[in-house]
């Protein structure tokens, strides 16, 4: 439970990274939500990946707003900054938190009903306006919280554990975030932390509106026969793009090896890493070929999973809005009142 606090000791023999921490110290409270629960999986991806980047857990601010997933921001990152917002409206807090401050790195945490339903609003206009952020969507197709709803991101034809069959188009978010402008989109499966964690580490360290779709059953109203979002049902029909491993800190390495052979890279640590080239008519720089593919498979009833699409030369909301590089939270009376003369030239360049 959370009000109980986990032990404080940390084993003198637990692996460190560059900054001295451990896995521990990106850790939160205890997980309330149901044993097996595919979110707590997500955690756990995202602990990792913090833990891998070397980030210090007091530069992260993350934002949530309600449901099963918007709980979990509470079982990571324990010293980090943090608000629970109201159903919906997550996006709308962490724009307004970034734009007083553009230091912090923003990890908007949702769920369907969060982002797809109420929140749809919010969703689109955070993405279109390039929120420097990492905006995951923990996925079950249902309303947890509530006994097993459909939610809007529930496929039409899947049933629900009491037999309902959901007579509704599912709203696909990964292609509305691609429409809207999204410049780093993926998507992933609670069970896949292979993939997931260096999907969230690369979106982290990517600059503009990164958006992470995980399929995450709910084994408590969604993890029967009959539901897309079923942990047998997204391993059957997973059909990942890539492969992703995230490097940081040193110099690049480059191959250049033939589709369908084997590489073998020598790493800055001295360990040697086998490439095997997949897909290699899969371009994740071509937003238009994204959406294809994915119209594509989802017309086979696959799930396509890895990254989707990543723009390299994004620019984020402040870019946009030209806006200065001190954080707008620290900008003195002096910044901010520049006086009269100032104010009546900028009147005069509106006449």
């Amino acid at each position: 439970m959370t009000y109980i606090a986990k032990p404080k000791f940390h084993h003198p023999g637990l692996k460190k990274n560059e900054l001295g921490y451990t896995h521990r110290d990106y850790e939160g409270k205890i997980s309330t939500l149901c044993a097996g629960c595919g979110h707590d999986s997500i955690t756990a991806s995202i602990i990792e990946a913090c833990y891998e980047l070397s980030i210090e857990p007091h530069r992260v601010a993350k934002i949530s707003g309600i449901g099963c997933s918007s709980k979990t921001p509470d079982y990571f990152l324990g010293n980090s900054h943090g608000f629970n917002s109201v159903h919906g409206r997550m996006p709308s807090v962490l724009t307004g938190a970034n734009l007083a401050n553009r230091d912090l790195i923003y990890l908007g945490v949702s769920g369907d009903g969060d982002s797809a339903s109420i929140g749809f609003g919010q969703f689109a206009h955070s993405i279109r306006r390039g929120v420097n952020m990492t905006y995951i969507v923990e996925n079950n197709g249902v309303y947890g919280l509530t006994k097993g709803q459909f939610s809007a991101t529930a496929d039409r034809g899947s049933k629900s554990k009491k037999g309902v069959t959901n007579t509704d188009n599912a709203i696909d978010l990964v292609a509305i975030a691609l429409q809207l402008g999204a410049t780093f989109v993926a998507r992933s499966f609670s069970g896949d932390k292979t993939q997931l964690v260096p999907l969230i580490a690369a979106a982290i360290r990517h600059k503009g509106a990164s958006f992470i779709d995980v399929i995450s059953p709910c084994i408590a109203f969604n993890n029967h026969a009959g539901s897309t979002k079923s942990f047998d049902y997204v391993r059957e029909h997973n059909d990942a793009v890539n492969r992703l491993d995230v490097l940081v800190g040193r110099d690049p390495i480059s191959v250049d090896y033939a589709p369908g052979t084997v590489q073998v890279v020598e790493q800055h640590d001295g360990s040697r890493l086998a490439l095997r080239k997949l897909d290699a008519d899969y371009d994740p720089h071509d937003r238009l070929g994204a959406q294809t593919f994915l119209q594509k498979h989802a017309a086979k009833g696959q799930i396509v999973t890895g990254l989707l699409y990543v723009d390299p030369d994004a620019e984020d909301m402040h870019s946009h809005l030209e806006t200065v590089e001190t954080p707008l939270n620290t900008l003195d009376e002096e910044d901010l009142c520049p006086g009269s003369a100032v104010l009546d030239k900028i009147n005069s360049s509106l006449r």
